[in-house]
């Protein structure tokens, strides 16, 4: 497999743009309650300073959220998230006018608030379309890349007693029938995420990261989100501050299995992941 060398492209602001090479989404928390960061960038200062360094470590996207999707977490109300991303959009927006924004929501209203109103480029559901049914055929009316994720169960349920027959092959199934209708519905963009840590245990997240080639099959761009999660901490038996290691190891793998997109906290790290893996993939083509 040869995951530089495969053209992949999706189709962002009337352009192509070039997966082939994978990207890094660095991650925008505007939440208070977020697992590692939450209630870290709450004022325009800290929005424009964390953007400004992300930018400047090589983050490709910047994925915005304004609820907190961590095991257990609850729904804040969609007055609620609208408000937020809307003092942080407003924000990015005049002082970053030509970054690419994803923003993370499961919502069809904040969906389509966020790229009328504020040029939002893609859409990251955790749901994949399951928590909203008018979801889907939003999207296909906004014609934006849409990232749809794997979660068995929600938030507040997921990590309770999470059950499969075969975790990859349950998720290859998934989504084969989720992108079939999305297709149908008129979505072109589709980039998949297998959900790590959502609906999953231990056990099945390293599963799923020794196995992720599998989900090749489905022939749509792969996002992989390990960053300083409960899977790296549990192994490691460290807190999310000591995870950043065990993090780079991961998307290490993951890039080596085809990921396309890695989104991640540390942006410096996964950038610099990305090119190492660059330089193997390189010499190994040309030895071969």
């Amino acid at each position: 497999m040869d995951v530089f060398n495969k053209k992949i492209t999706i189709s962002l602001r009337g352009d192509l743009y070039d997966l082939s090479e994978p990207k890094v989404m660095g991650i925008l928390n505007y939440t208070p309650d977020s697992f590692y960061d939450g209630g870290k960038y709450h004022d325009p200062g800290a929005v424009t300073d964390r953007i400004a360094k992300m930018t400047s470590d090589g983050a490709d996207f910047i994925d915005i959220g304004a609820v907190s999707s961590r095991p257990g977490a609850v729904m804040v109300s969609e007055e609620d998230e609208i408000k937020r991303l809307s003092r942080v959009l407003n924000v990015a927006r005049k002082r970053f006018p030509d970054l690419l924004i994803s923003v993370d929501t499961c919502r069809s209203k904040v969906a389509n608030m966020v790229v009328k109103e504020f040029g939002a480029d893609m859409i990251n559901d955790i749901s994949s379309g399951n928590l909203d049914e008018k979801m889907l055929e939003t999207i296909a009316e906004l014609q934006v890349p849409y990232i749809a994720m794997h979660m068995q169960g929600t938030p507040p349920t997921m990590q309770k007693d999470p059950c499969y027959d075969d975790v990859v092959d349950d998720i290859i199934r998934y989504f084969a029938q989720r992108t079939r209708l999305m297709r149908y519905l008129g979505i072109k963009d589709i980039i998949i995420d297998p959900g790590f840590g959502f609906g999953k245990t231990l056990e099945h997240n390293y599963t799923l990261a020794a196995r992720l080639e599998e989900l090749e099959m489905l022939d749509f761009p792969l996002l992989v989100g390990f960053s300083r999660k409960s899977m790296i901490c549990k192994a490691l038996r460290v807190g999310p501050d000591k995870a950043l290691a065990g993090t780079v190891a991961l998307n290490t793998v993951a890039l080596m299995k085809g990921a396309n997109i890695l989104r991640v906290h540390d942006v410096k790290e996964a950038s610099d992941t990305i090119k190492v893996v660059k330089h193997v993939k390189d010499l190994s083509a040309k030895m071969s």
